[in-house]
C-alpha cells in the first residue's frame, strides 16, 4: 500500500512538470504562429493610397478595355493581415472591392481573397513564397457563372518597386489559358 501510494505522489507530483514543458512547447509554436514577420513587412510596405490602372480582356485576341481605380491598402490587427479597399468606374458602372492577404507562419503561404461588387462568390487564392520575393505566383479555382463548372486562374504579382506593382490575371476558356487581366498601381 505505501508503494501504491508513494507511486502516486510521485505521478501526481511530475504531471505538472510534464504537463509545463509541453505547454511551453505549445506557447513557443503560437508565439512563431502570431508574430508578424519578413512576409507582413512586406505587406506593410504598401501600406497608403495607390492608383490601379486596369486593362481586360474578355478572351484571346479581344479589344482590351480599360478602367482606373483607387486603392487603400492598410494593415490590421498589428501588422497580420493586409486589407485593400478599392473603387472607381468599370465597364460603366461603379465599382467596389475588397482583397484581404495574409502570410500564415504555420502553413508557409500566402492567401489572398477578393470581393467586389460585380459578383457574390470569393476569390480564393494561395501562393508559396518563391526563390524571388518580389513575384507572388497565387493559384485558385471560381466557379465560372456562365456554366456554373469550377475554372482554375492564376495570378502573378510583381513588385516592381516601391511604388508600382503588377498583377496579371491569367484565366482558362475552351481549355486554353490567356491573360484576361493587368493592373498596374502606382502609388499616390
Amino acid at each position: 500500500m505505501k508503494k501504491l501510494l508513494a507511486m502516486a505522489l510521485l505521478a501526481a507530483c511530475l504531471a505538472p512538470a510534464m504537463a509545463t514543458a509541453q505547454t511551453e512547447a505549445e506557447m513557443k509554436a503560437w508565439e512563431a504562429y502570431m508574430t508578424p514577420g519578413k512576409e507582413h513587412k512586406m505587406l506593410a510596405e504598401e501600406t497608403g493610397s495607390w492608383t490601379a490602372e486596369m486593362t481586360f480582356w474578355h478572351e484571346p485576341g479581344a479589344q482590351p478595355q480599360k478602367a482606373t481605380t483607387t486603392a487603400d491598402v492598410k494593415m490590421l490587427f498589428d501588422g497580420k493581415y493586409q486589407e485593400g479597399n478599392y473603387k472607381g468606374n468599370v465597364m460603366g458602372l461603379p465599382f467596389e472591392g475588397k482583397s484581404l492577404i495574409s502570410f500564415d507562419n504555420a502553413a508557409k503561404e500566402f492567401t489572398s481573397i477578393w470581393i467586389d461588387n460585380m459578383g457574390t462568390g470569393m476569390m480564393v487564392m494561395k501562393a508559396k513564397p518563391g526563390k524571388d520575393a518580389k513575384v507572388l505566383n497565387f493559384t485558385g479555382t471560381m466557379v465560372n457563372p456562365v456554366d456554373g463548372k469550377p475554372t482554375p486562374f492564376r495570378e502573378v504579382y510583381t513588385i516592381v518597386d516601391a511604388n508600382t506593382r503588377k498583377m496579371e490575371m491569367f484565366d482558362t476558356k475552351n481549355g486554353k489559358e490567356f491573360k484576361s487581366m493587368e493592373i498596374v498601381m502606382k502609388r499616390k
